[in-house]
């Protein structure tokens, strides 16, 4: 049976990342380190080929998707966008302290919201709609592999809800430049909307130098978690 592949890769550090700032619906650029991290990534390691590039209409992820992907024209998909933080927008956890409205928020539930902003059950229906939108859409259109560049909550709330193994939404941060493949099985698809976490992005290139004296390479793929010092997650 064949199946088919979306590559979810977070974009690149942007303005306002750095300082910790929460930095949703606002429409910043990438750094210019940023720019630079992502040539060198993209120099150093894998990024997967991919049919079609689909993206959130934020100037970073569109950025990110030029850096990456050259030679594809992203598709927007307004419903990719970032978590709307509200009143919360721009401000750090630091700024936030002691104010009631932020302590609520943080303590969660479905219907926690930063004040004007996006409750959390309002944001999963919605990246939750769209992702069944772009699933469909590649099954359809019998594409092999698609890029969804896109933001790093929105990647979480995708891998809490349709990755198996399953695990909690912290568990699959990851940083800037980096990300999930999910190998869609069609019939997995459509008994359990589930689909498989198959691989961390970007990989590590096969250098016949790198084998061991098996003539095994035993370093395929990357750890996100190697990038953390050097690429800082921001808030968005």
């Amino acid at each position: 049976m064949k199946t088919y592949k979306i590559h979810l890769i977070r974009h690149g550090i942007s303005e306002g990342s750095a300082e910790g700032q929460y930095i949703g619906h606002t429409d910043v650029s990438l750094t210019e380190e940023g720019k630079r991290q992502l040539e060198a990534m993209k120099t150093e390691y894998e990024y997967p080929s991919v049919d079609a590039v689909l993206c959130s209409p934020l100037k970073r992820c569109i950025e990110t998707a030029k850096i990456l992907y050259p030679d594809s024209q992203p598709l927007i998909f307004d419903n990719l966008i970032e978590y709307d933080f509200g009143e919360f927008e721009g401000l750090t956890a630091d700024d936030l302290k002691g104010e009631p409205e932020f302590a609520q928020w943080l303590a969660g539930g479905p219907d926690a919201q930063a004040p004007f902003g996006e409750s959390n059950k309002g944001f999963q229906k919605r990246i939750s709609t769209c992702f069944y939108d772009i699933v469909n859409g590649i099954i359809k259109s019998d594409a092999d592999s698609v890029a969804v560049i896109t933001h790093g909550g929105v990647i979480m709330t995708i891998m809490q809800m349709f990755a198996l193994p399953e695990a909690p939404m912290h568990e699959w941060l990851t940083p800037n430049g980096c990300g999930y493949t999910l190998n869609i099985i069609p019939s997995l698809w459509g008994n359990t909307t589930k689909t498989e976490a198959f691989a961390e992005i970007p990989l590590k290139p096969y250098r016949p130098e790198e084998e061991d004296d098996d003539g095994i390479n035993w370093d395929v793929e990357i750890d996100p978690q190697e990038f953390k010092g050097f690429y800082t997650p921001g808030e968005e």
